[in-house]
This record gives structure tokens, sequence and C-alpha cells, in this order.
């Protein structure tokens, strides 16, 4: 038994070396004033990093010696240049082995970057490893067969959320202060809710999809970051637009305070799709709420006119994703994919998948057309408030992989319920840390938008982060856990 499993803690990487408490934003700036290097920049997180993932369980592989060449490199290019950072075990880094979190799937590096990796370079990254998932991302928390878990900074007993919760607990912790996630059912916003971050969800099309991704007959999974403060995110999503622009969406361009004028907002306490928020996310919500309110914008009250049947057709793709798989539909992760390893959620989908297959043409068809929902569900609201979660991120084995499949899934749909619509109908959502629970975790509230509209919601993130900071785990001198 480690000692994260035996005695609950709160693990913090902030110390007095070359990143100090910065952002992402903050290290860019001293590197390009000269005020440290990227050398000094990437040690410091390979340090960081190695004293934190004993508690954690946050690294899937690391890539140490090409960080350390990258961040030597004569010129290094992009907003974030030099700036240490992590990719997620599920997309295409040369070099690095991509395993999707799955014991299935055989840890070989790849050899070429994918089209999203790219776009990610582009900005001037440098990542240092890849971060935990669980297997193929189908659940909100990083939990593994076999008890291989990834734990929450904030307090170790708990989930990190997930499928992005390894990278979520690396920026939480300092040790790194940006990292990659994707989200197709909220796995960027779940983890960033969980661990205190800023979570942007964009729009469909906005950034560069893998070509897994490219391939769906709906669209739901896109990529983004996980970061400490909004002027990153923002400054992540102005740099992606130099390397590629979608001329379908309005261009996000340089984003660095509110919105010009007073916004309607329509608020969602609770979901149409599960049991009522808990105490300590509806006083989250409602004290954004408030505050929103207290910034000059109007909140009205707020019913998603969504059809009845789009939880069902959510689960139904999901489970059709989940047969593709367990299947290993064109040889996707090569001749030795073991399918005798995959996990109970899983198989369970595929064989959900299986029962319900010749649903497929209809529930496909409804969420392509999702995205006219999507401009329907606004009507005269600007946006939408709401939680991102329905309950504060539960004990660690609460959504543990080695449960039955049935009582997996019926507590996931209960507390995974207010992020999928987004997914579907395409639009961008942000989680911010705005609440804390009565033992002091992070509450993550949700903003929706339009499709293309993320420059209002980093604007709108923008007011709030200024009327109440977030809170972090930024204790000086401190690495390693406490």
């Amino acid at each position: 038994m480690t000692s994260a499993e035996s005695r609950p803690q709160v693990v913090s990487a902030f110390t007095d070396d070359a990143l100090g408490t910065d952002d992402a934003t903050g290290v860019a700036e001293r590197i390009a004033s000269g005020e440290i290097s990227s050398a000094e920049a990437v040690d410091a997180a390979i340090a960081r990093v190695e004293a934190v993932n004993g508690a954690l369980n946050a690294v899937a592989a690391t890539d140490h010696d090409r960080a350390r060449r990258r961040a030597g490199a004569t010129r290094i290019r992009g907003a974030f240049a030099g700036v240490p950072s992590a990719t997620k075990d599920n997309i295409h880094v040369a070099g690095m082995p991509t395993t999707m979190g799955s014991q299935a799937v055989s840890a070989r590096p790849g050899e070429l970057d994918g089209a999203f990796t790219r776009q990610f370079l582009d900005t001037g990254v440098i990542p240092i490893c890849s971060t935990t998932m669980p297997e193929f991302g189908w659940t909100a928390t990083t939990e593994r067969v076999g008890g291989d878990v990834t734990r929450n900074p904030w307090n170790t007993a708990y989930s990190t959320g997930g499928s992005s919760g390894g990278s979520a607990a690396l920026v939480a912790s300092g040790a790194l202060p940006i990292a990659h996630g994707n989200d197709g059912g909220g796995s960027i916003r779940i983890p960033a809710a969980a661990c205190g971050l800023v979570g942007l969800k964009p729009s469909r099309g906005r950034l560069r999809l893998d070509e897994g991704n490219a391939t769906m007959p709906v669209k739901v999974v896109v990529d983004g970051v996980l970061t400490r403060s909004v002027r990153d995110t923002a400054r992540f999503f102005e740099a992606s637009e130099r390397s590629y622009r979608n001329p379908r969406l309005q261009p996000i361009g340089h984003v660095e305070d509110g919105p010009a004028r007073p916004l309607r907002i329509g608020f969602l306490p609770d979901s149409p799709f599960a049991p009522p928020s808990d105490a300590d996310t509806r006083a989250a919500v409602e004290r954004t709420r408030d505050l929103l309110e207290a910034l000059g914008h109007s909140v009205v009250d707020y019913v998603a006119p969504v059809p009845t049947s789009f939880k069902t057709d959510f689960e139904d793709y999901w489970s059709l994703l989940a047969y593709a798989v367990a299947s290993n539909r064109g040889g996707m992760f090569g001749s030795d994919f073991d399918a005798t390893k995959l996990d109970p959620l899983t198989l369970g989908l595929a064989k959900r998948f299986r029962r319900r297959a010749h649903r497929a043409p209809l529930f496909i068809a409804r969420l392509a057309a999702s995205g006219a929902v999507q401009q329907r569900r606004f009507g005269d609201v600007d946006l939408v408030l709401s939680p991102v979660l329905v309950h504060t991120p539960p004990p660690i084995g609460h959504l543990n992989a080695d449960q039955t499949f049935e009582e997996h899934f019926a507590k996931l749909v209960d507390y995974a319920a207010f992020t999928p619509l987004a997914n579907a109908t395409g639009g961008p959502a942000i989680s911010l840390p705005l609440g804390q629970g009565a033992d002091g975790r992070p509450v993550g509230i949700m903003l929706s938008g339009r499709l293309g509209d993320e420059r209002r919601l980093l604007e709108i993130a923008f007011d709030l982060e200024e009327a109440s900071p977030f809170a972090t785990l930024a204790i000086s001198g401190s690495v390693g856990t406490t």
C-alpha cells in the first residue's frame, strides 16, 4: 500500500525553482526575456513531476531526452516557446507510446506526430511525458483495472475526474503549467472541475482533428488544454489560430478582458437527465449567478430545449464507439490488440451496442442534427450557466474499473449529465474553478455558448477570474506531499 492509499494528502509541486508559481504565460515571458532558459524550465518540470508522481500516478510514459534536446534547440517559436507540457495518452506523438489507457493496446513508440499534435507543438510547448487516462476515455475518473488509479492533488483520497485526469493532476499540483487534454463527453471540463483548473472544450472544427477522430460519424471529440489561468487558455487558442484557422468559425483572436456589453445568461442548476445537483454544487453555481449579476450581467431562469431522446441517443453512440474499439475495427490498434484485457466498462458498452445496433441509423442521424438543436437551445440568451457535474468528485473507488458494467454505468450517467450536450451539438463550453466544497476541494461551474463563441466564453471567464480569483495549490517552498 502506497502512502497515498494509506493517508489522504495534499500534493503540491510548487517550489522556488525556474518555474516558481508562474502560469504558462508567465513561464513563456520569462523564457522570452532571458530570465530563465527553456532547458532550466524543462529540467524543473521533470524534477517536479518526479517528486509528485509517486503520490499522484499521473504519468503514462516519459520522453525526457527528446524534451531536453528540444529545449536546447537554437530557436523555439510559438506563444509558449520552451514551456514544458505533456500530452494525454491517446494522441500520436513521434517517439512516445500511445496505449489509450488500456492494457489491451501494446505500448509501442509512435512514428509520426498526429495532426493535432503538430498544431499543439506549433505553440512552442515541449512535452516531457504523456499522462494517464481511463481505458479509452469512457469514464469520468482516471482509474484503471487492478487499482491503478490517478489521484487528485487537492486530496489523494478523491478522483481527478476523467478522462484527462493525469494532465489535470500534474497542472493542478504545479508540476506542469499547461497540459493537453481532449473531450468527447466532458473529458477536459470534468477533470478541470475536479482539480480546480480552467478547461475549455472548443467548438467542433476549431482545432485540427487527429485521424481517428476525423472518421467518427458524429465528431464529438475535440482537443484542448488544462491550465491554471484564463489567460493561458486564451493564449493557447490565439496561438493555435496562427497555424490553423477554420474559416467557418468566428476567429477568437486576442482576448485579455471582459465582454464589451452586459450579457443575458440562462441559469440551469439541475440537469434534465439526472438527480438534482448536490448542496456544494448548487451553492457554487448560485454563487456564480450572484457574481455575474454583481458584474452587471442578467441571469434568467432557463429550461434547456433538449429532446427527451438525447440522453439515450448519446449513450447509444458512446456504446457504438466502444463496440468499434472492442472489435478493433480496421486494425486500428494493431494485430497484437488483446481484447481479453479490456475492462468491464468497455466490454459492457460494446455488449450494450450489440443489443441496440438496429437503432444506429436513427440515433446517429439525430445526434448529427443536434447542431440545429444547439442554436435553438440558446434562444434569447447569450450563454448558459450550469454546474459541470451533478455532484462533487467522488472518492477513489466510486467509479473503479473493476466493478460491474451495470453499477459503473448507472453511477456515471448520474454524475456526468451536464457535459455531453456540447459534444453532440459541437458548441464550446468552459469549466471554471469558482466554487469550493465544505472540505475545501474545488467545485467547477460551466458556461456554454453557441458554435464559434469561444471568444465570448473567454471574455466572461476573464471577468469572473478577476472578480473571484481562483484558488490554487501554490504552496511556496513545498515539493512533495503535505
